[in-house]
């Protein structure tokens, strides 16, 4: 590796500290644990919301340092010498500000730089309409690399936008966290997630319309910002915030869990979500929706089983035995500690920061060439 071992990394967050409403601090915690576990010194730095902070789930996680800032001049009058003289800074989506954000750690860093899209298709739909918050299409070719939790195509398309180096860094699972546990099933079937009006729709066909048909089962649905006028099934509970500590004991809770996927994610394909992984390193069997690339993370009917309807997850629930549907989940928490453990991206990164390091390098020996002519 061309770096030290030993790597002081700044990381710019939407947040570490409170997971409501987002599926980004649980990433962020597990990459942020393994790189320290590694030895590598982060920093992790978020703007202090009033939604997260009456939120905070974990205030401090433990590993690495965390600071909360308050604006972008405090973020650069408090933070500017560690962003200056980090070996890698990386910058997330949904940052407040982070196009202002992106363009002064562009300036400031010496080290490599990335940004980290967890919303890659989300991102490229808003640059496509003039440009996101947190993001502008002139930024995208100053960036080192351009992390995304999309992989597949949409890469390509990233490096067409001017982007020297376009990796996926997917989702991932902390197996210390989430694991299988003998208990009482509560749920026949079982579904987290923050609410959006283009996954409602399935929702709805994959989930609650089987709940009306099975009234003789058990439904459970999680996550904030669902609408009071939502209709839910008599036989379906409601919990408004499940708090990361309390996954594991939700999805051992339940027979199957429900994966649903954003519109964006399904257009685009290779978006995985972190519920995927984290539900499967359970052993809890999994019915998804379909999303192109899925087989490229899961074996359809052997690790993962499809819905297209609310008649094929009635069929599920209903025809299979206990002793099929404990082999699902188990052959899936043995492809997810294989390939999708927080410990998998961190050597992914760690590459991709080395071959970002000699990328730059070559450019570098390139431009001085060049003003040599």
């Amino acid at each position: 590796m061309a770096f030290s071992p030993r790597l002081d990394i700044v990381m710019l967050g939407l947040s570490i500290t409170s997971s409501w409403g987002n599926g980004h601090a649980t990433t962020y915690r597990a990459l942020v644990r393994e790189l320290v576990s590694r030895g590598h010194r982060v920093l992790f730095l978020e703007r202090d919301k009033p939604w997260y902070g009456s939120n905070r789930d974990i205030p401090g996680p433990g590993y690495g340092s965390i600071e909360l800032y308050s604006s972008i001049d405090d973020l650069r009058s408090r933070f500017g010498e560690n962003i200056r003289t980090a070996d890698f800074v990386m910058v997330g989506s949904y940052v407040p500000e982070g196009a202002l954000v992106g363009e002064w750690v562009l300036k400031t860093a010496k080290g490599t730089t990335a940004f980290y899209d967890i919303d890659t298709p989300v991102t490229l739909s808003k640059l496509k309409a003039g440009g996101a918050e947190y993001l502008i299409s002139r930024l995208i070719p100053e960036y080192d690399i351009y992390l995304s939790f999309t992989g597949g195509p949409m890469l390509r398309t990233i490096e067409d936008l001017g982007s020297p180096m376009a990796r996926p860094l997917y989702c991932s699972v902390d197996p210390e966290l989430y694991s299988p546990d003998e208990v009482e099933k509560r749920w026949d079937l079982g579904y987290i997630g923050t609410y959006s009006a283009d996954r409602q729709y399935a929702l709805d066909d994959l989930m609650l319309e089987p709940a009306r048909k099975l009234t003789d089962a058990r439904f459970v649905i999680a996550g904030p910002l669902y609408p009071e006028h939502i209709s839910w099934p008599g036989n379906a509970d409601r919990i408004d915030h499940l708090p990361p500590p309390e996954h594991r004991g939700f999805y051992n809770s339940m027979r199957f869990t429900m994966n649903l996927t954003r519109a964006d994610m399904v257009r685009a394909g290779y978006s995985p979500s972190v519920r995927l992984f984290e539900a499967a390193a359970c052993a809890t069997p999994i019915i998804t929706d379909y999303w192109r690339g899925l087989e490229a993370f899961f074996e359809p009917g052997r690790e993962i089983l499809v819905s297209g309807s609310a008649a094929d997850t009635v069929l599920f629930l209903r025809e299979m035995d206990d002793r099929a549907r404990k082999r699902l989940g188990e052959r899936a928490r043995r492809r997810v500690l294989e390939r999708h453990t927080a410990l998998h991206r961190v050597d992914e990164l760690e590459s991709y920061i080395d071959e970002s390091y000699g990328s730059r390098a070559e450019r570098m020996v390139y431009m001085k060439a060049g003003e040599g002519e």
